[in-house]
């Protein structure tokens, strides 16, 4: 298997950074920290020097504490590391050595605390607002990623097949029942962890978007809505499947189709450069000339990544065109409260003939 190029990695940041006259930015996301250098620990901070000549990789630092000091040298063997338990403060002093330096900083994720401290124990220093830009980066994902992508997804598809090969989801069972049973399979096929608490919604509480499972009984005649994923070295999957139980009335049928057209003209939409608003309104537009638009309650999907939920954001207000490369997720929904709803959703990759499935369980009706 292909391993991450954190090198590479890090001279694209520098590439963003010497287009906004920037000479180094101090990462203190640990999700970013993770994306630029395989780091993993719980305390960290990162000054990523933004110089194009020989030697910037030397002058970038990662600073951790002495709980990770084999840690950081396992992970990180090409870069130099600091031990300081203040791991962002040690760095901005670094920085403030080398006089007229101009430092972004990740100000979506430091507290205002935080800045304040930096400013006033190095006043020469020029600090700089630099939102998101390693964000920027993880939208488009390379192959390395995109293989644990697939390992993700591929758990989720097998712990789900050997739930309902087992008879594990029928009518009786609790949805907290279900819900832990998925997730327990999910490790069994390679997981090492889950994406996030398993949504198993059944009857009336299938019309809940995000319904948390309960001791609610499974009975036949219900839809039963089960959202869920894995991750596999940090990165996510996401998938919805919704399955009726004992038999399906047209209702359901119906329903259920008109959902799963929507999801299959949001699939399509997905090309570089079609901006993130057109492929909403592009599986929308199918629910609203249904007359159900105002029950389709959230938009269409979201990046997925390191992050359950990270850029590119799909929906009615998006912003921005898709990138080739991006993983995304497509989830239209029905809801009818007090009745049942459906949802179905896919993780797919961006790619510039069709987009790349990496959720492969059917999407045909089933009734289980």
């Amino acid at each position: 298997m292909s391993t991450a190029d954190h090198g590479a990695r890090r001279a694209a940041l520098r590439r963003l950074l010497a287009d906004r006259d920037l000479d180094a930015l101090l990462v203190t996301d640990l999700l970013n920290i993770r994306y630029l250098t395989g780091f993993t620990g719980s305390n960290a901070a990162l000054l990523v020097d933004a110089a194009d000549q020989q030697g910037a990789e030397e002058r970038t630092l990662i600073c951790t504490d002495g709980r990770y000091l084999i840690q950081v040298g396992e992970q990180v063997p090409d870069l130099p590391a600091v031990i300081d338990r203040a791991s962002a403060g040690a760095l901005i002093r670094r920085a403030a050595e080398r006089p007229g330096l101009r430092v972004g900083f990740e100000s979506h994720v430091v507290t205002v605390d935080a800045l304040a401290g930096w400013q006033s124990a190095t006043p020469d220093l020029t600090l700089t607002r630099s939102p998101a830009l390693v964000e920027q980066l993880r939208e488009v994902k390379d192959e390395h990623e995109v293989t644990l992508l697939r390992r993700a997804c591929a758990a989720a598809d097998l712990a789900l097949a050997v739930l309902i090969e087992r008879g594990g989801l029928r009518p009786g069972r609790t949805e907290r029942e279900v819900g832990r049973e998925l997730e327990f399979l999910m490790f069994e096929h390679g997981a090492d962890g889950i994406s996030f608490e398993t949504i198993v919604a059944a009857g009336p509480n299938s019309a809940i978007p995000h319904h948390r499972p309960t001791d609610a009984v499974l009975a036949s005649g219900d839809f039963v809505k089960l959202d869920f994923g894995a991750t596999v070295a940090g990165y996510h999957s996401d998938m919805t499947r919704t399955y009726v139980l004992g038999a399906a009335q047209q209702w359901q049928r119906d329903l259920y189709d008109l959902v799963l057209r929507a999801q299959a003209a949001g699939r399509a939409a997905l090309a570089p450069g079609v901006p993130v608003g057109d492929v909403d309104a592009a599986s929308r537009s199918v629910i609203e000339d249904a007359g159900y638009g105002e029950l389709f309650l959230h938009g269409l999907g979201h990046g997925v990544g390191l992050e359950i939920h990270e850029a590119p954001g799909i929906g009615k207000a998006g912003t921005g065109t898709l990138l080739a490369g991006a993983a995304v997720t497509v989830e239209p929904g029905v809801y009818f409260s007090g009745r049942g709803g459906v949802r179905i959703e896919d993780t797919l990759v961006v790619r510039e003939q069709e987009p790349e499935l990496l959720t492969l369980t059917s999407k045909d009706l089933t009734i289980v």
